[in-house]
This record gives structure tokens, C-alpha cells and sequence, in this order.
């Protein structure tokens, strides 16, 4: 970074804070890319505050970025780009309202070890822990349980930089702007802040099966219900689980086998009870639930009600047993407690997630679009954070909420400050 000027602008038209210009971003996936004219890396809030005002006075657009695990052009700006990472760290816990402060670009395996201390403990999470919670929260990122919420559920409070240039902050006590907030896409502003709702510790024990599909089928009403987290990736070829380095079943073929997940709580008396066994490791619930996944890949992510999750996860299989055999990556599928973020993919439903992966570098549009058309008799929402094909005429279809969400973003940012192409399209 500097504050050397560049560009042929005068020198009253750059950012009051250190700054790079014309910096390339791309993201983690590897198919996002944008070269903002600045890129700033605040350190402090005030820097963050200044930042934004030289935005709004020069009629910059704003974007925040996080991990860039995000596979949709969220980020993408011509203007200033906010890499919020260096505004990380725990603010403060409540063991007794059983709550946990953190500054936005605290990423998500952050939270572990520090909520323990306290007797805390996330109450969900993914595959995946690498993203800041700014980033997680606003594309409503979760994990599996039908009895859980994402961790945009989890939100409680959040101070952050709106429009006007002003700091604000968002409470219990404002449920309307607070819905708005927690599934926004970076559209209310710049986060700086957040609370969330967590649960006291506890450990998890890991089960790991591989049963045939008909046995999968046979049990997937008493295992969802049955486990407080219960997850599985279908193979539909004897290749499929090492593309996600998954271990296969010793001494079977994994074509049309379910790697399972199941994890559940179990009482220890001290430490010396955690296990690293493979496929049954039991330890503190912050590290069962993070693993593999670490290669790059583009996703597809769609959220069916639950009643239709079945039906649904059957026709995926289909299409590419019939007309996508080259699509040998392992179909995920999770459950989610339904909530009430007005931009939620969970909104007012209990949902099956179904999760298609594909190889960087390869030609995917035409399965991806096939599965887009295939799923939407069940009334399918998308992962705001992967790659989808909605649009606004399909938001005002399935978001009852979308005109109160709408409200609430034009009152924190009238001038659209922190919307871009894509953001623009679906929600300006």
C-alpha cells in the first residue's frame, strides 16, 4: 500500500488512508476477478471511516472483501475495494447471555480456542473455516443440522459504516433493520462489528459411514432427525471421493455410496477421552467440524425445502447419470433450520441444501444450467456466495420478505454506495 498518486488524478482525489491503485483481485476459486481503481486495507475503524467517506464524496462504489471463498461477483468494483482482514480479533464474550463480540474480519477458526477459554463454543459451522464472519454472515454460510441455523441466524447486533458515511449500529431492538442485516450481500454497508448467539462448549463425536444408496434412502428421514449433524456426498463414480480427498470405503467401490457424516454430542470428563481415530475422532466441537477441501472448485449450491429434498437430490442424480456423466464430483447434501433474515436462503423453511462441484478450468455452464432448470419446480433458492442464476424477477418469487429488505438497504444507502453490477441487478 501507499499514497503515491497514480492514475492522473489531483491529489485530492485519493483515499486519506494507505492505498494501492489498480491492484488485481481475484478470488479463491479462481473465476472472480477485478482491478479496483483502490484497494485499501484498514487498519483501524477510523481508517475504514475515512475510507468510505472518500468513496461517498468522489462517487466511488465501495465493495468489502473478505476470504474470497465466494464464487459469485459480489466483490467485483471499479472503485474502492475494502480488505477488511486486517480488522480481525475477539472482542468480548458473555458466558451468561451466551454471546461472543468479534471485529468483521475475524475469520471463522478464529472463534475456537478463544470461546473454549470462556466455555463457549460456535453452535455450527462447515466444511470450511477459513472465511471472515463479515463474509460468512452476509452470504448466510452454515453448516448441516435441521435442528441448526446458518450463522446469519446466529446474529445478534453489528456495528458497521452505512451510506452516509456514519457509523450505526443494529440491535435486537431494531428486529426489521436486524433481519435486513443478517443476510445482506454488503449492500447495507461496511461491517465493522458483529455479535452472535453461541452455545457453551461441547465436544462432538464423529461417526463416518458408506452406505449404498438404497440404504442412504431407508434412512433419511430417522437420520436427519435422528443427529444433531447429519450430512452426505453421494459418489457417482468410483473416482469421486478422492477428487475431494475423501477417504473411500476400505474394500468397497464408492460408486453410488454416500461418505456420511454424522456427529453428535457426547459428555467427557477431562481431555483424555478425545480420539483422532479416522471416522471416528472425538474432540472439541471447533475441530470435527472443519476438513479437506482445500483444492479449489466452482459450486453450484441450491436449497429446496425440506419436504422435497428427496425427490430433489434423486433428480440431481439422474441428470448426470443421463446427460452429465463427465460430472464425477461427489453431490452434497445438508439440512438447515429455517429462519427469518429477509434475504435468507432459509427464510420461513426448514431446508435440504444440494451442493454440485465442479473442476476449475473445465466446461460446467451447461450442467450447472441443466440442474438450475431442473430444480426449479422445487422452488429452489441459491447460495448468494456460489455460483446461481437468480435474478430479481425469481427474488420477488421466492422472498416474501424482499420488498422490507429493500426498504431498510435504500435507507442505510440511498446513493448506492455499496452495490455493483451484480448486487445492482438484483437488489437496486
Amino acid at each position: 500500500m501507499s499514497n503515491a498518486p497514480g492514475r492522473g488524478l489531483a491529489d485530492a482525489a485519493f483515499p486519506p488512508v494507505p492505498f494501492g491503485t489498480d491492484v488485481p483481485w481475484s478470488n479463491w476459486g479462481g473465476n472472480q476477478h477485478a482491478t479496483p481503481a483502490f484497494t485499501v486495507r484498514p487498519t483501524t475503524e477510523q481508517e475504514a471511516l475515512d475510507a468510505v467517506r472518500f468513496a461517498i464524496k468522489e462517487g466511488l462504489p465501495v465493495r468489502a472483501v473478505g476470504s474470497g471463498h465466494s464464487s459469485s461477483p459480489l466483490v467485483q468494483t471499479g472503485g474502492v475495494l475494502m480488505d477488511m482482514s486486517a480488522l480481525a480479533g475477539i472482542t468480548g464474550t458473555d458466558p451468561g447471555r451466551r454471546r461472543a463480540r468479534a471485529r468483521a474480519g475475524t475469520t471463522i477458526n478464529a472463534f475456537g480456542d478463544p470461546l473454549w477459554e470462556q466455555g463457549l463454543a460456535l453452535a455450527n459451522q462447515g466444511d470450511i473455516d477459513k472465511q471472515q464472519i463479515a463474509g460468512a454472515l452476509s452470504t448466510s454460510t452454515h453448516g448441516s443440522g435441521i435442528g441448526l441455523g446458518s450463522f446469519s441466524s446466529a446474529l445478534r447486533w453489528v456495528r458497521l459504516i452505512d451510506g452516509h458515511g456514519e457509523i450505526v449500529e443494529i440491535g435486537e431492538g431494531q428486529l426489521r433493520e436486524l433481519r435486513a442485516a443478517q443476510v445482506a450481500l454488503g449492500t447495507l454497508g461496511i461491517f465493522l462489528e458483529v455479535e452472535l448467539a453461541v452455545e457453551d462448549a461441547y465436544y462432538l463425536q464423529e461417526e463416518i459411514t458408506y452406505p449404498e444408496w438404497d440404504e442412504t434412502v431407508a434412512g433419511w428421514d430417522a437420520d436427519i432427525a435422528g443427529n444433531r449433524h447429519y450430512s452426505f456426498l453421494w459418489c457417482p463414480g468410483e473416482g469421486s471421493a478422492e477428487l475431494l480427498d475423501l477417504p473411500g470405503a476400505p474394500g468397497e467401490r464408492m460408486a453410488n455410496r454416500s461418505y456420511t457424516k454424522r456427529y453428535n454430542v457426547v459428555e467427557l470428563k477431562d481431555e483424555s477421552g478425545i480420539s483422532g481415530v479416522e471416522g471416528k475422532r472425538l474432540d472439541r466441537s471447533y475441530r470435527i467440524y472443519p476438513g479437506g477441501f482445500t483444492t479449489p472448485f466452482h459450486e453450484l449450491e441450491y436449497f429446496v425445502p425440506v419436504e422435497h429434498g428427496l425427490a430433489a437430490t434423486e433428480a440431481i442424480q439422474d441428470l448426470i447419470r443421463t446427460r452429465h456423466p463427465e460430472q464425477q464430483y461427489p453431490v452434497e447434501v445438508r439440512w438447515v433450520k429455517a429462519d427469518e433474515g429477509y434475504l435468507s436462503q432459509f427464510q420461513g423453511r426448514d431446508t435440504t441444501v444440494i451442493t454440485l462441484t465442479t473442476e476449475p478450468g473445465t466446461d460446467y455452464w451447461a450442467f450447472f444450467r441443466d440442474a438450475d432448470a431442473l430444480l426449479q419446480e422445487f422452488e429452489p433458492r441459491a447460495h448468494w456466495g456460489k455460483i446461481h442464476f437468480m435474478s430479481r424477477s425469481r427474488l420477488e418469487r421466492l422472498y416474501p420478505g424482499l420488498d422490507t429488505f429493500l426498504e431498510v438497504r435504500r435507507e442505510f444507502d440511498p446513493r448506492g454506495v455499496f452495490l455493483n453490477d451484480h448486487t445492482r441487478a438484483l437488489l437496486g
